[in-house]
């Protein structure tokens, strides 16, 4: 299948009710160059324009833009422009492997690069260690079932167990919330699967970016009313990382962008900081992805 090519804008806009005397913010707005994904163009506006900014990629190696106000302002801007090719991703062809001997293997094999899989089996913040998790991942997870299938299992599993209702959930609602409310967002699917994973040793991360998705019957696409997506990469020796999405109960394809990937969201928050200052605040989050 030939790439795909996209243009996407992601903008943020706060808006202050009293001025901000200093800002320091750091952007996660850069989509990564992955052996599928190439980023053609990209160009970060902020206004008003930061006394410093610098480069540096993270732990994980997601671009990260840091810069400072240090003037009062009551507005801040942060656009991203990009134009990316997405192609096929990798399929690994091999034969059936009990989950458990991925589990097995993980735990006796030294660290794999920057990004060991050992380091994603660790619980955190976010992503705790849930025995309501645990105990709801058993039925895809049952004894010597092939680790891909009892994932495509799972995955189908919380699709079809939880609703998707925007602002039924928080970034600070628990996986043990979701599990009892049975609703919530990209976010909280993402982390529940995860949360399953990890509580049966499995390694598996977060992944951010961004999702085409189709206007209704008849309709155009329109700028602005798109949002970032989330979904799970899990890990097995035979395959590598394979991106499982949840909330829509498919693998990544060539219509999902990868942003930045970590052990939970708080990894690659888009952006994020801290003021001085500033009193009460409006967000105002607007994102467009257009085929090119």
């Amino acid at each position: 299948m030939p790439a795909a090519r996209y243009t996407v804008e992601h903008e943020t806009r706060y808006a202050y009710a009293a001025p901000v005397s200093q800002s320091w913010q750091l952007a996660r707005l850069a989509p990564r160059e992955l052996p599928w994904q190439k980023l053609l163009s990209h160009a970060l506006q902020i206004d008003p324009p930061p006394d410093e900014r610098h480069e540096a990629p993270d732990s994980f190696g997601n671009a990260v833009t840091h810069f400072g106000l240090h003037g009062a302002h009551r507005l801040l801007r942060v656009r991203m422009a990009c134009t990316v090719e997405v192609g096929t991703r990798p399929v690994w062809a091999s034969a059936a492997q009990p989950w458990e001997s991925v589990r097995d293997a993980v735990r006796n094999t030294p660290t794999l690069g920057a990004l060991e899989p050992a380091r994603m089996c660790e619980p955190t913040v976010l992503v705790p260690l849930s025995e309501g998790a645990r105990l709801y991942a058993r039925k895809a997870l049952a004894p010597g079932r092939d680790w891909f299938e009892a994932l495509a299992a799972l995955t189908q599993a919380i699709h079809d167990d939880f609703e998707f209702e925007a602002g039924a959930t928080t970034v600070s609602t628990s996986v043990d919330e979701v599990l009892y409310q049975r609703r919530g967002v990209c976010q909280d699917f993402a982390h529940l699967m995860i949360a399953c994973l990890r509580g049966h040793g499995l390694p598996a991360r977060y992944v951010s970016g961004y999702l085409l998705t189709d206007p209704p019957p008849g309709q155009p696409r329109l700028l602005g009313v798109d949002a970032s997506h989330a979904w799970v990469a899990a890990y097995s020796p035979a395959h590598g990382w394979v991106e499982f999405d949840p909330t829509n109960n498919q693998l990544a394809d060539e219509r999902y962008i990868t942003l930045a990937w970590g052990a939970d969201f708080a990894d690659v928050v888009p952006l994020r900081g801290v003021i001085l200052g500033g009193g009460e605040q409006q967000l105002d989050v607007s994102v467009s992805v257009m085929p090119v």
